[in-house]
């Protein structure tokens, strides 16, 4: 009891806490809840970067179409100054600003351009692929344009190659643009120079290389560590060979590396961190292609005339 001033008095209630075992279950539980929500979230993030990354695409492909309706052509993988596909499509990516930064009358590399490389543009970027850069003075990408099937970029058979220029009236008279892959996503490279993972580093040879490159090339460099490079799609103004531009000349994923010939071209396929890559065709559709996807397959699906019979896609 209390006694109050007056002499009056009240009965005193006590207040109960948790006891320690009642506060560890309730701790249980709520790690258990926690253990159930954690996926949860983590598949739905992982799924909007993934429709994140398919808008992308599409975004390019709406790109192509715009400046081939301006211009009656497509842009080309690697212009005569180095500059990349997606470089010329900056104006209808709502990136005019960039774009107007850029002088195009002077090589990709000059001194002039350093400002508008620098520039992170998220229409370039996969969300999925946790590198978010990969050299300080200029923005990256995740998306390569198709240059065709042989090594080269000069006078290769695909949509975006050295100096390429094609009408969609071509296109449609040879495999047709739903047949055709303009561009696929890929890993950027995590700047290493020890050959740790294919999916991030590749064997950097000499553009003389290309000449006569067979299959196996880069296999024994990257195992003796050797002319390892960690630069692939450094910057998203270069349409040099892994800046701007990729062969299908190895399978999506392929256990072998990488091979570039001083951006000239090489060997190359699409890296993921997933059994398969997302792939934005002619007609501007984006779909998955898996990654025990045939090599001749998309080797056809890369060229823009060759006539191949294609099976084994979704």
């Amino acid at each position: 009891m209390r006694v109050l001033e007056g002499g009056s008095t009240v009965k005193a209630t006590s207040r109960r806490g948790f006891t320690l075992f009642q506060l560890l279950v309730v701790i249980a539980l709520l790690a258990i809840l926690l253990g159930l929500l954690l996926p949860a979230v983590a598949k739905t993030r992982e799924r909007a970067a993934r429709l994140q990354s398919v808008n992308n695409l599409k975004q390019l492909g709406l790109g192509v179409h715009s400046w081939h309706d301006t211009y009656q052509k497509t842009p080309p993988g690697r212009d005569a100054n180095g500059f990349s596909t997606a470089a010329h499509l900056l104006p209808y990516l709502e990136q005019a600003n960039v774009y107007s930064q850029i002088d195009f009358k002077k090589p990709v590399g000059d001194k002039a351009n350093d400002r508008a490389r620098r520039a992170v543009i998220k229409t370039f970027l996969n969300p999925l692929d946790p590198v978010p850069s990969v050299r300080p003075d200029a923005g990256a990408t995740n998306y390569l344009f198709c240059a065709g099937a042989k090594p080269a970029l000069v006078k290769n058979d695909g949509l975006f190659c050295q100096d390429s220029e094609l009408t969609f009236s071509k296109i449609t008279n040879g495999d047709g643009l739903s047949n055709t892959v303009m561009a696929v996503e890929t890993l950027k490279g995590d700047g290493g120079t020890k050959p740790v993972d294919v999916r991030r580093q590749h064997v950097a040879l000499k553009k003389d290389a290309l000449d006569g490159l067979k299959d196996e090339a880069g296999v024994q460099e990257f195992k003796d560590g050797t002319g390892i490079a960690g630069d692939r799609c450094g910057s998203w103004m270069d349409g040099g060979f892994l800046q701007g531009t990729f062969t299908a000349t190895r399978k999506i994923n392929d256990p072998r590396p990488d091979v570039n010939c001083a951006g000239a071209g090489g060997l190359s396929g699409p890296r993921t961190l997933i059994a398969g890559t997302n792939a934005l065709y002619g007609d501007g559709t984006v779909r998955f292609l898996r990654q025990n996807l045939a090599p001749e397959v998309l080797k056809a699906l890369a060229t823009w005339n060759g006539g191949e019979e294609i099976k084994g896609v979704d």
